[in-house]
């Protein structure tokens, strides 16, 4: 597609550092099933929308629920539409994998899945205790570098993937939050 930015050769060192340290844990059975099904869980935001049902129902704050799922579809609409449209970056190039997931059609960069677990978790842990927010934060963590396990993205796709997802939770919360308030 003409007029895309190609995202530089400039970071494939840190890609492939990154790739080959993480090589350690590929084919380790449980670490493979963790990020598979991490990966898989998070597919068009399912685990987030359902966490989000879960809170609601727990604290009887349905608005949560609300402004999580708002959240995540306007990133999705963001990131998957507009933002991945500008770059061409090709997935990293694997023989075969473990499970048969599903392949994006979009650009690798940034991760669609980073960005979300980073907008999710955010809205999910707002105002809620620590035993809540340490397991959906870290669960975020494991969604987001997921990827590099299941070699769907490149590591610098997963960071810029994250980035993106804070930025546009500083953005959406003060509109969603007025808009959907508690």
């Amino acid at each position: 597609m003409a007029g895309r930015i190609s995202v530089p050769n400039t970071f494939q060192p840190v890609d492939d550092a990154v790739d080959d340290a993480w090589e350690v844990l590929r084919g380790n059975r449980i670490a493979d099933r963790l990020f598979y099904s991490a990966s898989e869980s998070a597919n068009f935001s399912m685990v987030w929308h359902g966490l989000g049902i879960v809170r609601a129902v727990a604290t009887r704050d349905v608005h949560s629920a609300l402004r999580t799922s708002a959240a995540l579809g306007l990133e999705s609409a963001i990131i998957n539409g507009p933002v991945k449209s500008l770059f061409e970056r090709e997935r990293p190039e694997v023989e075969s994998r473990p499970r048969n997931l599903r392949q994006p059609k979009t650009s690798s960069f940034p991760s669609g899945h980073a960005s979300a677990a980073v907008v999710a978790s955010s809205f999910l842990t707002e105002g809620a205790p620590v035993w809540w927010r340490v397991p959906v934060r870290a669960f975020a963590g494991v969604v987001a570098t997921s990827r590099i396990h299941v070699q769907i993205h490149h590591a610098t796709d997963v960071a810029a993937g994250a980035a993106a997802g804070w930025a546009l939770t500083k953005l959406l919360r003060p509109v969603l939050n007025r808009v959907l308030p508690s």
